[in-house]
């Protein structure tokens, strides 16, 4: 069975008091949460019900992929693609990210207990080795004008398309980058470099006991393009200067994005 507030996992540690908030959210205050998830996979999945196994961790994860049972809820698959690159976070090494925009947090919570979402559980549970999933919500003004793509120097192509940098992070209550978003500018506008969407973190349903405060999306037109917008000098300054010292503990990664409406999503 998908596991409960208050359940143990071995991939991962339930926040008994989050998931009560979610159940427990009153219809006239509940709304959309966007849940982002960052998946670590078993080179072979595991099944607990004993049966034999050569398929990967990320197979599994295949298999598991209830896109039927979220459309009927109404929640949709928002983000989605795999790791390129990990720059920031040794362990774990992530695998894939994934964001699922559920219409209610009740919802999310409703769907643990469905019977098609159990039978599908099982290859989620088999293939995990470690997962973090935070809910969240957008920051309002997290935005900036960044240049078009077909102007900057390192348009997307096919051989180097779209690239995502994703950071989770846990700040000093103090921080200036969790008071100010539109340090949302620091990411070097003339690379193209943009926010995809961020968002702050209202609770850590499954994690590993540490606490999260914002996840951060953003895109760039190439990895070349990041790798200008990384050895921008002056970016780099300003970064040090006004973003860094905020930053507790994080991770951040490259992905190719396969599924990417996050701006969509929170418009």
């Amino acid at each position: 069975m998908a596991p409960q507030a208050g359940d143990e996992m071995d991939f991962g540690q339930i926040d008994a008091a989050y998931g009560l908030t979610l159940a427990t959210t009153p219809p006239v205050d509940d709304g959309p949460v966007w849940m982002v998830n960052l998946m670590k996979y078993r080179d072979v999945a595991h099944y607990a019900d004993g049966r034999p196994s050569t398929i990967s961790g990320r197979e599994a994860d295949d298999l598991y992929a209830p896109l039927s049972v979220l459309a009927d809820l109404g929640a949709e698959v928002v983000f989605f693609g795999d790791v390129e690159h990990q720059l920031i976070g040794d362990v774990p090494a992530w695998d894939r990210i994934g964001v699922v925009k559920y219409p209610t947090r009740r919802s999310f919570i409703e769907m643990q207990s469905r019977p098609d979402f159990v039978e599908l559980y099982a290859h989620k549970e088999a293939g995990m080795e470690s997962t973090i999933i935070v809910g969240c919500q957008p920051i309002e003004g997290a935005s900036l004008r960044a240049h078009a793509w077909d102007a900057v120097a390192h348009p997307p192509t096919a051989e180097d398309p779209p690239i995502v940098l994703l950071h989770v992070l846990a700040l000093h209550e103090d921080a200036p980058a969790r008071r100010d978003p539109t340090l949302a500018g620091l990411l070097g506008s003339p690379h193209g470099g943009r926010p995809n969407g961020w968002f702050e973190v209202e609770g850590t349903i499954v994690g590993d006991g540490r606490s999260w405060h914002e996840v951060r999306f953003s895109a760039f037109p190439s990895r070349a393009a990041f790798d200008a917008a990384v050895l921008d000098e002056e970016r780099l300054a300003r970064v040090e200067e006004l973003e860094d010292q905020g930053i507790e503990d994080s991770y951040a990664v490259l992905v190719r994005p396969i599924i990417d409406s996050l701006v969509r999503s929170t418009s």
